[in-house]
């Protein structure tokens, strides 16, 4: 089968989810092709099946923004055409389903059918999407999609409560690759930030408002008060200059190191002893699975599709968004040394439970069954 992926090139979790569902494709023999403004994160070129076209920009006075959808869609028909690609496959609705929307209808009047399917990551319909100035395109464009997937039953539910939506939207969770997030043991990495053999606590995100970092900290200081505790922050955003000063100002920059983006956070993860998560809003939580993966419990809100991921009581605990007391007390439970080894154990049988062998077959039938009805359209 031949795939075209349409995706941010970035860390974000979309980014991610979409690199890394074309490379596990690819791997099982699918042609793939990546369309998008720049080489995707963790894009492997060392595979004969994985290609990746650039949306080239023109340079124009005239434009105040760059009118990248319309050099999106352009390009779409492009490979679509000269590839002959069989379905195509947009990630986060925001602008890619409308796109894919303008792109189906120039190869249609080209005798040419494309199917398309948008997959809704978050934030393309919880934050972005219910903008009234994107509503209308949005609602739009999802539903002229071939096929809709999203990540969580959490953000199925909250797609058809905030959109007129008339499809079924299918239910694909995000995945780990547990081969690449199995237990490092780089103790000599964990030795340089914990030489007193203090416990390890690790946030990673995008360092939006959304994402709470600042609960974080306070958890990390409640819990410092009790045990020997050190905090790792990773990734970089528009609230990193805040924390950073909060951190100054408690004099806690001996015990938090900002380690900015990183691309191997599993090398981090790998070390650590608790992942913290304390979202307003998650429509999944990728990064927490990452952490199950690297056998390190959570500690969450119950926001979003969270509690689909992380169960209370086993991979970690569930508490109220700005719950900072029983987060603080659920992160002391995890980190005591007699319930310490279960948690681990525990994060990492959950973690099993969304391995890429288990989804990728989900989104390959996916395309299949897509396909099928478009043959049988055609016959009729």
């Amino acid at each position: 089968m031949k795939i075209g992926i349409v995706c941010y090139p970035t860390f974000g979790g979309s980014g991610v989810v979409a690199t890394e569902l074309g490379i596990a494709l690819a791997k099982e023999r699918h042609q793939v092709h990546f369309i998008t403004y720049s080489q995707p994160t963790r894009f492997d070129f060392f595979n004969e099946n994985l290609f990746y076209h650039e949306v080239d920009m023109m340079a124009y006075p005239l434009f105040q923004y760059a009118p990248y959808e319309t050099a999106l869609a352009s390009k779409m028909v492009d490979v679509v055409k000269y590839e002959q690609l069989d379905i195509l496959h947009v990630h986060y609705a925001i602008p890619h389903a409308s796109a894919a929307f303008i792109a189906k209808q120039i190869l249609k009047q080209q005798n040419i059918e494309i199917p398309v399917i948008t997959t809704l990551h978050g934030t393309d319909i919880t934050l972005v999407g219910k903008d009234p100035s994107f509503e209308p395109v949005v609602a739009f464009s999802i539903n002229q999609s071939d096929g809709i997937t999203s990540v969580s039953e959490d953000l199925r539910r909250d797609t058809y409560d905030h959109f007129k939506i008339e499809k079924e939207i299918r239910v694909i969770p995000n995945f780990v690759d547990l081969q690449k997030f199995k237990k490092l043991k780089k103790e000599h990495f964990k030795k340089a930030i914990c030489p007193n053999d203090e416990k390890l606590i690790v946030h990673t995100s995008n360092f939006r408002p959304v994402k709470r970092i600042e609960d974080v900290v306070a958890v990390f200081q409640n819990v410092r008060s009790h045990i020997p505790v050190k905090l790792l922050l990773v990734g970089d955003g528009p609230e990193r200059a805040k924390i950073e000063s909060l951190c100054r100002e408690c004099n806690d920059c001996d015990d938090i190191r900002f380690l900015g983006k990183l691309e191997a956070v599993e090398e981090v993860l790998s070390v650590a002893d608790l992942f913290i998560m304390p979202s307003e809003k998650e429509s999944f939580g990728l990064a927490a699975l990452e952490a199950m993966a690297c056998q390190v419990p959570v500690i969450s809100s119950n926001a979003g599709g969270l509690p689909e991921l992380n169960i209370h009581g086993h991979s970690g605990y569930l508490s109220n968004v700005g719950d900072i007391n029983s987060m603080t007390k659920h992160a002391l439970e995890i980190l005591d040394e007699k319930n310490l080894p279960a948690f681990k154990k525990n994060a990492l049988d959950r973690a099993k439970d969304f391995e890429l062998s288990k989804i990728l077959p989900k989104y390959e039938n996916y395309y299949n069954e897509i396909l099928d009805k478009k043959k049988r359209v055609e016959v009729v």
